[in-house]
């Protein structure tokens, strides 16, 4: 066989350069999201060699886009970037020097996830002065039976988890909305909560912006706060946001259509967006901003699902093209709509080239249903599928072994009893380590990763894939174990957010506040943001 081409390299001020001027590029973190939590550049993002196949389309999806790879010496990288040219990508080089090329260049590097849009919610406090009300004062409020409403912006499984006692869930997009509906009276206080800090503060200033008679006021550091200061938190609450009435809607949307005038935001109709789609030199994202249930209902034609609060707050899970154009749908008749308009504001500012869709939608045609990852072929290796009744003897009579590449918390949660797990970029490793004669069976959640993984086995140990994944073997009515015998060293395919979940150390969540407070001067230092403040 004749040997791959080299891989070229770009240098890493040339991907400086085309944040600052604008330019399309990708810049592509080939390390599992541990790692890459602990450093990485302002606008990288996380797509692990072990899942290049479940992103790619989704997060890329203009073929000849400029795509950059690195790891940090790791070997991820160059595999990382012959996968995406087997899936189609023709400008795909590796960063000169990796990591340590980047940082020896002299250029900032960031800890976390979402850094992007949480440096701009600190860039946003920072410069508008955004108000906010320490936990103590509003427990106060609350106890005192004050005139007072909590908003908690994030998405509502969050909610569910944990919540401030008598808070009610508006996911972020939805505030401006629903406001005029949910505090009717000028003199009731509205407080807008999240878990950390970034929502809060987005929630806030849109409700600022959008120029309510209500004073407002983010809850300090969110249930972080709350929690730091020695106050409880709720679980399992189920209060949502109020339908939204034809008087309060008129209201929300003249104010949100006013903000995103000031941001810049462009308007296009059916046809401007056929032209968009036809232009082969930019990247195109189309997103439909509300909520899960009314997406589901029916939304336009090739629109991908991305609530508007979630998409400011995570940008980077959406689209991972920095200089992409986006498109945002929001009302089905007419496009247009304050979710629209209010999450393509901060997009703006974010710097992104952003549309609101109005006009004639309907002519583009609907389509039904949750929203579906954009997928390659699998690969034609010819596996073979067992049935889980058919691999339960096979297992029992030590002739096969189960190995699981899904994400770790959920092979923590439950996995197929004796089940190895494995990162699908280490799977060598753990190939190695199962007894000489049997069997490798491969499965994950549902079976779609394993179809791309057989590949990655040695031709004369090629697996069974489990038919379903472990879904399918749920479904066949077998149990599940949590032992972790077989769970290897600490994995670091997901970084634990100190802002999720209810088991955080004090430290660790005082830790991430501090950090985030940080974020301004190092977006001073880093200098090729392009954020802007209305």
């Amino acid at each position: 066989m004749t040997a791959a081409a080299p891989l070229s390299t770009r240098h890493p001020a040339d991907i400086r350069r085309a944040w600052i001027e604008r330019d399309e590029v990708a810049l592509l973190d080939a390390r599992e999201e541990g790692p890459y939590s602990l450093a990485h550049p302002l606008f990288a993002v996380s797509v692990p060699l072990s899942r290049v196949e479940l992103l790619a389309y989704d997060l890329l999806p203009r073929r000849d886009v400029p795509i950059t790879v690195y790891d940090n010496g790791e070997g991820y990288a160059e595999p990382a970037a012959r996968r995406l040219q087997t899936l189609g990508y023709g400008d795909v080089t590796l960063l000169e020097g990796g990591l340590a090329g980047w940082i020896a260049a002299g250029f900032e590097v960031y800890r976390d996830v979402n850094v992007p849009s949480k440096a701009f919610g600190e860039w946003v406090e920072h410069h508008r002065h955004t108000p906010s009300l320490p936990a103590g004062e509003v427990k106060a409020l609350i106890d005192a039976k004050a005139d007072l409403v909590i908003l908690d912006a994030r998405r509502f499984e969050e909610y569910r988890t944990m919540s401030i006692p008598g808070g009610i869930s508006v996911p972020g997009a939805e505030l401006v909305k629903r406001i005029h509906d949910i505090a009717p009276n000028p003199d009731t206080l509205v407080v807008v909560n999240c878990a950390g800090r970034t929502r809060s503060i987005i929630g806030t200033q849109s409700l600022v912006n959008a120029g309510i008679p209500n004073r407002v006021a983010a809850l300090r550091n969110g249930t972080i706060g709350w929690t730091l200061a020695g106050l409880t938190l709720d679980s399992g609450r189920g209060e949502r946001f109020p339908e939204v009435s034809a008087e309060g809607d008129a209201r929300g949307r003249r104010a949100a259509r006013a903000v995103a005038d000031r941001a810049g935001v462009g308007r296009i109709d059916a046809a401007t967006l056929d032209r968009f789609r036809s232009d082969e030199r930019r990247t195109l994202h189309l997103f439909d901003v509300r909520t899960p249930d009314e997406y589901e209902a029916g939304h336009p034609a090739g629109f991908r699902h991305a609530a508007g609060g979630q998409l400011v707050q995570a940008t980077d899970e959406f689209v991972a093209v920095r200089g992409a154009r986006i498109v945002l749908a929001d009302d089905p008749a007419g496009g247009g709509g304050p979710r629209a308009d209010m999450t393509a504001s901060w997009l703006a500012q974010l710097g992104w080239e952003v549309h609101v869709l109005e006009g004639d939608v309907p002519a583009l045609g609907a389509e039904s249903g949750p929203d579906r990852r954009r997928l390659p072929p699998a690969p034609e290796v010819g596996a073979e599928v067992i049935s889980p009744h058919d691999l339960l003897p096979l297992l029992e009579n030590g002739e096969a072994a189960v190995i699981d590449i899904t994400r770790s918390p959920r092979y923590r949660a439950g996995h197929i009893p004796g089940a190895w797990f494995s990162t699908r970029a280490r799977l060598a490793g753990t190939i190695a380590r199962l007894p000489k004669g049997v069997r490798p069976v491969l499965t994950c959640g549902d079976g779609t990763l394993t179809r791309y993984a057989v590949a990655d086995f040695p031709a004369d140990r090629r697996p069974l894939l489990l038919e379903g994944g472990t879904k399918g073997w749920v479904a066949a009515g077998l149990p599940l174990s949590t032992d972790l015998n077989r769970l290897g060293p600490d994995p670091d395919d997901v970084y634990k957010r100190p802002y999720e979940g209810t088991d955080n150390s004090a430290a660790a969540m005082q830790g991430y506040i501090d950090w985030e407070l940080e974020l301004v001067e190092q977006l001073k230092r880093d200098g090729a943001h392009n954020f802007r403040v209305i």
